[in-house]
Protein backbone atom coordinates (compact mmCIF):
# COMPACT_ATOMS: atom_id res chain seq x y z
CA UNK A 1 0.00 0.00 0.00
CA UNK A 2 2.66 2.77 -1.16
CA UNK A 3 -0.16 5.11 -2.29
CA UNK A 4 -1.48 4.97 1.14
CA UNK A 5 1.19 5.78 2.99
CA UNK A 6 2.49 8.41 1.15
CA UNK A 7 -0.81 10.21 1.26
CA UNK A 8 -0.62 9.33 5.19
CA UNK A 9 2.48 11.71 4.68
CA UNK A 10 1.30 13.86 2.81
CA UNK A 11 -2.17 14.31 4.47
CA UNK A 12 -1.14 14.20 8.21
CA UNK A 13 2.52 14.66 8.18
CA UNK A 14 2.95 11.54 9.81
CA UNK A 15 5.24 8.60 9.05
CA UNK A 16 3.28 5.38 9.34
CA UNK A 17 4.52 2.93 11.35
CA UNK A 18 2.79 0.13 9.37
CA UNK A 19 0.32 -0.21 6.56
CA UNK A 20 -1.35 -3.06 5.95
CA UNK A 21 -4.80 -3.84 4.23
CA UNK A 22 -5.59 0.01 3.62
CA UNK A 23 -4.88 0.18 7.21
CA UNK A 24 -1.98 2.61 8.90
CA UNK A 25 -0.73 2.74 12.01
CA UNK A 26 0.96 5.65 13.43
CA UNK A 27 4.04 6.37 15.86
CA UNK A 28 1.15 7.83 18.60
CA UNK A 29 -0.76 4.65 17.89
CA UNK A 30 -3.58 6.03 16.17
CA UNK A 31 -4.79 3.49 13.24
CA UNK A 32 -5.91 5.18 10.14
CA UNK A 33 -7.93 4.12 7.29
CA UNK A 34 -7.00 5.30 4.14
CA UNK A 35 -9.54 5.02 1.66
CA UNK A 36 -9.64 5.68 -2.72
CA UNK A 37 -12.38 7.75 -3.68
CA UNK A 38 -14.71 6.26 -6.70
CA UNK A 39 -14.29 9.35 -8.81
CA UNK A 40 -14.25 13.05 -8.79
CA UNK A 41 -15.43 14.93 -5.60
CA UNK A 42 -16.07 11.25 -4.29
CA UNK A 43 -13.95 12.18 -1.20
CA UNK A 44 -14.86 15.93 -0.50
CA UNK A 45 -18.87 14.33 -0.65
CA UNK A 46 -17.77 11.65 1.73
CA UNK A 47 -15.90 13.88 4.05
CA UNK A 48 -18.35 16.76 4.06
CA UNK A 49 -21.40 13.65 4.96
CA UNK A 50 -19.25 12.27 7.71
CA UNK A 51 -18.67 15.40 9.55
CA UNK A 52 -22.66 16.60 8.92
CA UNK A 53 -23.63 13.08 10.95
CA UNK A 54 -21.04 13.74 13.59
CA UNK A 55 -23.38 15.29 16.49
CA UNK A 56 -22.64 12.05 18.47
CA UNK A 57 -26.01 10.44 18.36
CA UNK A 58 -24.52 7.61 16.27
CA UNK A 59 -20.92 6.93 16.39
CA UNK A 60 -19.40 7.86 12.46
CA UNK A 61 -15.23 7.70 12.04
CA UNK A 62 -13.54 10.67 12.13
CA UNK A 63 -11.98 12.47 9.45
CA UNK A 64 -8.34 12.76 9.55
CA UNK A 65 -7.57 14.54 5.44
CA UNK A 66 -8.53 13.95 2.17
CA UNK A 67 -7.58 14.81 -1.37
CA UNK A 68 -9.12 13.86 -4.63
CA UNK A 69 -7.08 10.26 -4.41
CA UNK A 70 -7.56 9.50 -0.64
CA UNK A 71 -9.59 10.11 2.00
CA UNK A 72 -7.88 9.51 5.89
CA UNK A 73 -10.00 8.55 8.72
CA UNK A 74 -10.15 7.03 11.90
CA UNK A 75 -9.94 3.17 11.68
CA UNK A 76 -12.61 1.46 13.43
CA UNK A 77 -12.35 -2.48 14.03
CA UNK A 78 -15.20 -4.58 13.23
CA UNK A 79 -16.98 -7.03 16.10
CA UNK A 80 -20.27 -8.81 16.55
CA UNK A 81 -23.54 -7.31 16.59
CA UNK A 82 -25.34 -7.21 20.29
CA UNK A 83 -28.77 -6.08 20.93
CA UNK A 84 -27.78 -3.34 22.99
CA UNK A 85 -25.35 -1.67 20.49
CA UNK A 86 -28.71 -2.24 17.77
CA UNK A 87 -31.10 -0.29 20.40
CA UNK A 88 -28.62 2.47 20.76
CA UNK A 89 -28.83 2.81 17.37
CA UNK A 90 -31.98 2.89 16.49
CA UNK A 91 -32.58 5.56 19.23
CA UNK A 92 -29.63 7.22 18.01
CA UNK A 93 -30.45 7.30 14.45
CA UNK A 94 -34.32 8.90 14.75
CA UNK A 95 -32.53 10.99 16.81
CA UNK A 96 -29.89 12.23 14.03
CA UNK A 97 -32.73 12.33 11.28
CA UNK A 98 -34.84 14.95 13.81
CA UNK A 99 -31.54 16.86 13.65
CA UNK A 100 -32.87 18.18 10.11
CA UNK A 101 -31.36 19.62 6.75
CA UNK A 102 -32.03 22.63 5.31
CA UNK A 103 -33.68 21.45 2.01
CA UNK A 104 -34.88 18.36 0.37
CA UNK A 105 -31.86 16.87 -1.85
CA UNK A 106 -29.49 19.57 0.30
CA UNK A 107 -25.71 18.54 0.75
CA UNK A 108 -23.92 18.63 4.02
CA UNK A 109 -22.64 22.09 4.67
CA UNK A 110 -18.96 22.36 2.42
CA UNK A 111 -20.02 19.33 0.05
CA UNK A 112 -20.08 19.43 -3.53
CA UNK A 113 -23.97 18.89 -5.06
CA UNK A 114 -22.28 16.54 -7.87
CA UNK A 115 -21.89 13.45 -4.94
CA UNK A 116 -21.83 9.93 -5.22
CA UNK A 117 -23.51 6.72 -3.95
CA UNK A 118 -21.85 3.33 -4.47
CA UNK A 119 -19.91 3.71 -7.72
CA UNK A 120 -21.86 6.19 -9.52
CA UNK A 121 -22.63 9.86 -9.33
CA UNK A 122 -25.76 11.13 -7.29
CA UNK A 123 -27.49 14.83 -7.51
CA UNK A 124 -28.36 16.79 -4.77
CA UNK A 125 -30.43 19.31 -5.67
CA UNK A 126 -32.62 21.59 -3.49
CA UNK A 127 -36.34 21.17 -3.94
CA UNK A 128 -39.60 22.87 -1.93
CA UNK A 129 -40.68 18.90 -1.55
CA UNK A 130 -39.54 15.64 -0.86
CA UNK A 131 -41.44 14.09 -3.85
CA UNK A 132 -40.93 16.70 -6.45
CA UNK A 133 -36.84 16.10 -5.15
CA UNK A 134 -36.98 12.26 -5.29
CA UNK A 135 -38.85 11.97 -8.64
CA UNK A 136 -36.49 14.17 -10.07
CA UNK A 137 -33.36 13.53 -8.95
CA UNK A 138 -33.79 9.93 -7.64
CA UNK A 139 -35.93 8.10 -9.64
CA UNK A 140 -35.83 9.69 -13.07
CA UNK A 141 -31.69 10.08 -14.08
CA UNK A 142 -31.28 6.30 -13.41
CA UNK A 143 -34.42 5.48 -14.95
CA UNK A 144 -33.41 6.83 -18.55
CA UNK A 145 -29.61 5.94 -17.81
CA UNK A 146 -31.24 1.67 -17.58
CA UNK A 147 -33.49 2.14 -19.87
CA UNK A 148 -30.86 3.61 -22.23
CA UNK A 149 -29.03 0.80 -21.92
CA UNK A 150 -30.90 -1.72 -22.33
CA UNK A 151 -30.84 -2.51 -18.64
CA UNK A 152 -34.92 -2.25 -18.07
CA UNK A 153 -37.22 -2.70 -20.67
CA UNK A 154 -40.04 -0.74 -21.99
CA UNK A 155 -42.87 -2.44 -19.72
CA UNK A 156 -40.87 -2.34 -16.51
CA UNK A 157 -39.57 1.34 -17.59
CA UNK A 158 -43.20 2.43 -17.74
CA UNK A 159 -44.09 1.11 -14.73
CA UNK A 160 -41.24 2.75 -12.67
CA UNK A 161 -42.66 5.88 -14.96
CA UNK A 162 -46.00 5.84 -13.02
CA UNK A 163 -44.27 5.91 -9.77
CA UNK A 164 -43.03 9.58 -10.87
CA UNK A 165 -46.50 10.67 -11.95
CA UNK A 166 -47.97 9.58 -9.00
CA UNK A 167 -45.39 10.11 -6.47
CA UNK A 168 -47.40 12.68 -4.63
CA UNK A 169 -50.41 10.13 -3.59
CA UNK A 170 -47.88 7.72 -2.98
CA UNK A 171 -45.35 9.60 -0.64
CA UNK A 172 -47.64 9.66 2.56
CA UNK A 173 -47.63 12.81 4.63
CA UNK A 174 -45.52 15.60 4.00
CA UNK A 175 -42.06 15.47 6.54
CA UNK A 176 -39.65 17.87 6.97
CA UNK A 177 -35.77 16.79 5.46
CA UNK A 178 -34.47 14.67 7.77
CA UNK A 179 -30.60 14.54 7.82
CA UNK A 180 -29.98 11.03 5.71
CA UNK A 181 -26.67 9.00 5.76
CA UNK A 182 -28.51 8.38 2.59
CA UNK A 183 -26.93 4.64 1.76
CA UNK A 184 -27.30 2.67 5.00
CA UNK A 185 -27.60 -0.84 3.64
CA UNK A 186 -26.12 -3.22 6.05
CA UNK A 187 -22.60 -2.97 4.62
CA UNK A 188 -22.47 0.58 6.02
CA UNK A 189 -23.39 -0.30 9.52
CA UNK A 190 -20.58 -0.99 10.71
CA UNK A 191 -20.34 -3.16 14.36
CA UNK A 192 -17.84 -2.83 16.27
CA UNK A 193 -17.14 -2.93 20.20
CA UNK A 194 -18.46 0.27 21.35
CA UNK A 195 -22.12 0.10 18.94
CA UNK A 196 -23.10 0.84 15.58
CA UNK A 197 -20.78 2.97 13.20
CA UNK A 198 -22.26 4.49 10.05
CA UNK A 199 -19.44 4.59 7.19
CA UNK A 200 -19.86 5.63 3.92
CA UNK A 201 -22.32 7.96 3.59
CA UNK A 202 -24.31 9.52 0.43
CA UNK A 203 -25.46 11.85 2.63
CA UNK A 204 -28.12 14.50 2.13
CA UNK A 205 -31.53 16.11 3.16
CA UNK A 206 -34.05 13.69 2.53
CA UNK A 207 -36.93 11.67 4.22
CA UNK A 208 -36.05 9.52 6.88
CA UNK A 209 -38.18 6.36 5.53
CA UNK A 210 -35.34 6.00 3.17
CA UNK A 211 -32.45 5.57 5.11
CA UNK A 212 -35.25 2.65 7.22
CA UNK A 213 -35.77 1.32 3.72
CA UNK A 214 -32.20 1.29 2.63
CA UNK A 215 -31.50 -1.25 5.75
CA UNK A 216 -34.34 -3.42 5.26
CA UNK A 217 -33.19 -3.57 1.60
CA UNK A 218 -30.77 -5.96 1.98
CA UNK A 219 -31.10 -7.00 5.70
CA UNK A 220 -29.11 -6.25 8.79
CA UNK A 221 -28.73 -8.30 12.03
CA UNK A 222 -31.18 -7.57 14.63
CA UNK A 223 -32.37 -5.05 12.22
CA UNK A 224 -36.28 -6.21 14.28
CA UNK A 225 -34.36 -4.34 17.58
CA UNK A 226 -32.96 -1.46 15.32
CA UNK A 227 -36.01 -0.37 14.01
CA UNK A 228 -38.06 -1.05 17.07
CA UNK A 229 -35.63 1.26 18.61
CA UNK A 230 -35.86 3.79 16.20
CA UNK A 231 -40.19 4.39 15.88
CA UNK A 232 -39.83 4.14 20.61
CA UNK A 233 -37.52 6.71 19.61
CA UNK A 234 -39.49 8.68 17.41
CA UNK A 235 -42.37 8.44 19.23
CA UNK A 236 -40.61 9.99 22.59
CA UNK A 237 -39.70 12.97 20.33
CA UNK A 238 -43.20 13.74 19.62
CA UNK A 239 -42.15 13.19 16.01
CA UNK A 240 -43.58 9.44 15.28
CA UNK A 241 -43.05 7.58 12.22
CA UNK A 242 -46.54 7.91 9.64
CA UNK A 243 -48.90 5.37 9.12
CA UNK A 244 -47.67 2.91 6.34
CA UNK A 245 -44.44 4.07 6.58
CA UNK A 246 -43.34 0.16 6.47
CA UNK A 247 -45.80 -0.29 3.27
CA UNK A 248 -43.68 2.29 1.47
CA UNK A 249 -40.42 0.79 1.74
CA UNK A 250 -41.05 -0.42 -1.52
CA UNK A 251 -41.02 3.11 -3.24
CA UNK A 252 -37.87 4.35 -1.17
CA UNK A 253 -35.97 0.94 -2.51
CA UNK A 254 -36.61 1.98 -5.88
CA UNK A 255 -33.93 4.41 -6.24
CA UNK A 256 -31.28 2.47 -4.82
CA UNK A 257 -32.41 -0.85 -6.92
CA UNK A 258 -31.99 1.47 -9.91
CA UNK A 259 -28.36 2.69 -9.18
CA UNK A 260 -27.85 -1.08 -8.46
CA UNK A 261 -29.15 -1.93 -12.01
CA UNK A 262 -27.16 0.58 -13.60
CA UNK A 263 -24.24 -0.76 -11.87
CA UNK A 264 -24.47 -4.27 -11.96
CA UNK A 265 -27.63 -5.46 -14.24
CA UNK A 266 -28.53 -9.27 -13.20
CA UNK A 267 -31.69 -9.50 -11.66
CA UNK A 268 -32.08 -5.78 -9.82
CA UNK A 269 -33.95 -4.41 -12.81
CA UNK A 270 -36.75 -7.05 -12.17
CA UNK A 271 -36.17 -5.88 -8.42
CA UNK A 272 -37.16 -2.18 -9.24
CA UNK A 273 -40.09 -3.22 -11.13
CA UNK A 274 -41.28 -5.16 -7.92
CA UNK A 275 -40.59 -2.20 -5.61
CA UNK A 276 -42.49 0.40 -8.04
CA UNK A 277 -45.51 -1.93 -8.26
CA UNK A 278 -45.41 -2.17 -4.55
CA UNK A 279 -45.50 1.14 -4.44
CA UNK A 280 -48.48 1.86 -6.83
CA UNK A 281 -50.61 -0.74 -5.21
CA UNK A 282 -50.57 1.74 -2.19
CA UNK A 283 -52.62 4.16 -4.15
Amino acid sequence: MTGAREAVRRLLGAEPVQVASGVATLDDGRQVMAKRGAGPGANAAEAAGLRWLATGDVPVPEVYGHDETWLLMRYVPSAGPTPEAARAFGHGLAALHLRGAPAFGSPPPDGPADAWIGLTGMANVEEPDWPTFYAAHRIEPYLREATDSGLLDAAGSRVIGQVCERIEELAGPAEPPARLHGDAWSGNLHWASDGLWLIDPAAHGGHRETDLAMMRLFGAPLLDVILDAYADAADDAGAPLADGWRERTGLHQLFPLLVHTVLFGGGYASQAVAAARSALALA
